[in-house]
């Protein structure tokens, strides 16, 4: 197995859409409704029509729900836009579908098992979750740069992501990790002090993994189902202690975004459904930018590219 690296880190259709601000689908939704509304309202006494057996006969909604609807599409895409514009985005996020009602199967990406990967049933490495959904997966790993701002920015946007936090990075300001848990945000374990794992004995790696298992769970309240191993780099030890301290998933990453650019694994250099995507806490003092920079630059690229991003534990 190849080790795997990581940087350092018209009518009464057209009238309906035009009040409401909306296109695409949603368009066609409210219309479908609409037409559904007027024909329960124009149809004669004597045209009445049973449904199929089995089949409720259809009660169309009020004009009334049909614009309450409207509007709140219609505030909703208002508040996102200026949202946008206040943090300086090229374009509104894409809104992500909803989460799937049956979870894909996550394996191992091919290349990246581990001897006895299956019977060990070993927490799996990958880079991709198998979908067919046109989302990315942000996750951000350390904790090294706290800055309110960013938290603020994901807040106003309603971005997901997922966080890797490292103790020996956090321990000064676990209140800051809170209130970014508090917003949605699920915070999970990048080891207590973010060591090339593969150079540690079986027992040293469990203590990086599970004594960062306790401290979640002391200070959030959780203990992780996910784990990333610094750097990407793993042995079959670090899988076999990560399962031994309550890990299900070890996701890494197939592309990592920059402040100022974008590195790619795969050498077509482009999205696909289901990548996860990797960037880190950093600041004006190891980057040259800020972690809105660094957003900007996230977000204006997978936007572009019809991609939305969604949050990696709805489909795990």
């Amino acid at each position: 197995m190849g080790l795997v690296g990581q940087n350092d880190k018209k009518g009464l259709r057209g009238s309906l859409c035009r009040r409401a601000g909306i296109h695409g689908g949603l368009a066609v939704l409210v219309a479908a409704l609409a037409a559904a509304a007027l024909a329960s309202g124009c149809a004669r006494p004597s045209a009445q029509v049973s449904p199929a057996p089995g089949q409720q006969r259809l009660q169309a909604p009020p004009a009334r729900s049909l614009d309450s609807y409207a509007d709140r599409l219609r505030t909703s895409y208002a508040q996102r836009t200026a949202a946008a514009r206040r943090w300086g985005l090229e374009q509104v996020p894409l809104t992500p579908p909803p989460p799937p009602a049956t979870k894909p199967k996550v394996t191992a990406r091919p290349g990246f098992e581990v001897e006895h990967q299956g019977d060990w049933d070993l927490p799996p490495v990958f880079t991709t979750v198998p979908t067919k959904d046109k989302v990315v997966f942000l996750t951000i790993d350390d904790g090294a740069e706290k800055d309110p701002a960013f938290l603020r920015m994901m807040s106003d946007l309603k971005i997901p992501y997922t966080a890797f936090l490292t103790n020996y990075l956090i321990e000064g300001d676990y209140d800051y990790f809170r209130r970014m848990q508090a917003s949605g945000v699920t915070l999970n374990n990048h080891t207590l002090r973010h060591l090339y794992l593969p150079g540690l004995s079986y027992e040293e790696q469990r203590r990086e993994i599970c004594d960062m298992q306790g401290i979640m769970r002391k200070k959030f309240g959780k203990r992780p189902r996910m784990f990333r191993p610094p750097y990407g780099n793993y042995n079959q030890d670090t899988l076999r202690a990560a399962k031994s301290c309550g890990i299900e998933y070890v996701p890494i990453w197939n592309e990592e975004v920059h402040v100022d650019h974008w590195e790619f694994r795969e050498d077509d250099q482009r999205l696909r459904p289901g990548d996860i995507v990797l960037t880190h806490f950093r600041g004006p003092g190891e980057w040259n930018g800020t972690m809105i920079d660094d957003m900007r630059q996230f977000l204006d690229h997978v936007t572009a590219k019809g991609f939305a991003v969604a949050r990696l534990e709805d489909y795990l």
